[in-house]
């Protein structure tokens, strides 16, 4: 089927990856009907097989043993009229997806691919959605969130959201009208910020940057100066910062 392709880098392995990838979430997504059909149950055991050149095919397994790749999910055929049309999809995806890693690490066990090597290639992989994600929707809905999180990266200090950006309508600014000066919005921002200084370097606030306020001594610190993430900040019910934490602790 692919006599003789084999991909020797870091950078091959993942083209390789991308490529078969894409096919297969074509079969999944675009070519959907198609595929359906050719998955009959009356048929031998099916595979799905995603190629470099992102097409796609149903067929028989492999019959050298052991194959020259490892060799997709058997059977997928079976299954599909015994259970939901998109529960059956979702359950190839996921094969899908440890067939398309399998045949990556392959690769990479097979050129020697030192733990540097490996751990790259699975950064590379792991940084797109998987077959899963995207034939589920999940993946459009985690990029909603990212964006979502990203348009508000001031924000959400804790479970009271207790941070500059939804301070902002109370005690650091005022309701800003939405319909006039539209422009003129972030300026103003920066400006009724700027006297609000770090307790822990002393610099002024920046609207692009996440801050967390004590609930002790009420000051604001740059989450990076208290070594405070966003996502570290959305469990914490009430924030010390060090300079309390350490009064606290004196008898």
């Amino acid at each position: 089927m692919e006599a003789g392709y084999n991909p020797r880098t870091v950078e091959e392995v993942f083209r390789d990856f991308k490529g078969r990838r894409a096919g297969l979430i074509k079969a999944l997504t675009t070519d959907v009907e198609e595929f359906f059909q050719q998955c009959d149950p009356e048929k031998e055991n099916l595979c799905l097989y995603g190629f470099p050149s992102e097409q796609w095919e149903v067929n028989l397994p492999a019959e050298e043993v052991p194959p020259e790749l490892p060799e997709p999910a058997l059977g997928i055929n079976f299954a599909r009229d015994g259970m939901q049309e998109k529960e059956w999809l979702s359950l190839v995806a996921v094969h899908s997806d440890a067939w398309l890693l399998a045949v990556a690490f392959y690769f990479g066990a097979r050129f020697g691919f030192d733990k540097a090597d490996r751990k790259r290639l699975f950064n590379m992989i792991n940084d797109l959605p998987t077959v899963f994600e995207v034939v589920t929707g999940a993946a459009k809905k985690q990029q909603k969130e990212k964006s979502s999180v990203s348009n508000h990266s001031s924000s959400k200090s804790k479970s009271n959201s207790k941070s500059l950006a939804s301070e902002s309508q109370g005690k650091y600014s005022k309701p800003q009208p939405k319909d006039e000066d539209d422009e003129g919005l972030d300026e103003e921002e920066d400006e009724e910020h700027g006297d609000t200084l770090c307790g822990a370097c002393g610099d002024n606030y920046a609207s692009d940057e996440f801050w967390i306020c004590c609930d002790i001594c009420e000051k604001w610190f740059h989450g990076k100066c208290v070594k405070i993430t966003p996502a570290r900040a959305e469990h914490i019910k009430q924030y010390k910062c060090p300079s309390c934490s350490n009064k606290r602790v004196r008898p």
